[in-house]
């Protein structure tokens, strides 16, 4: 399944390419960057492959969590290419993302993936793999750290992302590891996920393509005359 990739929801940028069973990637944390670099590295990875975006059978891109203004920057960037190429789109999830590279890097089946969120919050997701593909196991929330985890046993799961670093309260009784290499969403280990959501017909229409921010009533509330 030749798809191409996009995230840009953190302090990282990246793109992936996977093509006649090839995989080509880029990544770069350059806060602040995003949009300047995405579409180069998007015509690398083309170039590197020799192919254009007609020869593809899908887009995707991470749809959030995460900073408002990269996930609104891959959802303007991957419907722009979706138009001009008449391709599908598949949204994956941030978290998800971080928990599969957990997965297909050290093998660790059960993931707690956290984003700082900022104003003291987190967002979050638990995850734990059902046939090489990590799944959600309640629902992706924002929320205080020290609600987000929950007070079973829970030794034996790892987890990803900034949100540890940032919030020792996460996790009091220090019963998760995290793994302090897996900070950001990378667009190489949505592509499995990606794939995964193409076999069971989840793509969509450009039209319908959304960004996921999970705050979005929060900051609503915040400007004049949207209470």
């Amino acid at each position: 399944m030749n798809i191409l990739v996009i995230d840009t929801a953190t302090e990282a940028c990246s793109a992936a390419l996977s093509y006649q069973g090839q995989t080509l990637s880029r990544f770069e944390v350059c806060p602040q960057q995003h949009s300047q670099r995405l579409l180069p590295m998007v015509d690398e990875l083309l170039a590197d492959a020799g192919i254009g975006l007609t020869h593809l059978d899908a887009l995707a891109f991470g749809r959030g969590p995460g900073s408002f203004t990269g996930v609104r920057i891959a959802t303007g960037m991957i419907q722009g290419l979706a138009m001009g190429a008449d391709l599908p789109v598949v949204p994956i999830s941030t978290l998800a993302t971080m928990a599969q590279q957990a997965l297909d890097i050290y093998g660790h089946d059960r993931v707690i993936a956290a984003i700082d969120a900022r104003m003291d919050e987190v967002y979050v997701g638990r995850y734990k793999s059902y046939q090489g593909i990590m799944q959600l196991v309640d629902t992706e929330q924002v929320i205080a750290p020290e609600l987000a985890v929950p007070g079973a046993e829970l030794s034996g799961w790892y987890g990803v992302g900034t949100g540890w670093q940032a919030y020792p309260q996460l996790d009091p009784n220090k019963d998760i590891r995290p793994l302090t290499d897996i900070l950001y969403p990378t667009a190489e280990y949505m592509l499995p996920l990606a794939q995964q959501a193409m076999r069971l017909g989840q793509a969509l229409a450009v039209e319908q393509v959304e960004p996921v921010y999970l705050r979005d009533k929060v900051t609503w509330k915040k400007l004049p005359g949207r209470e």
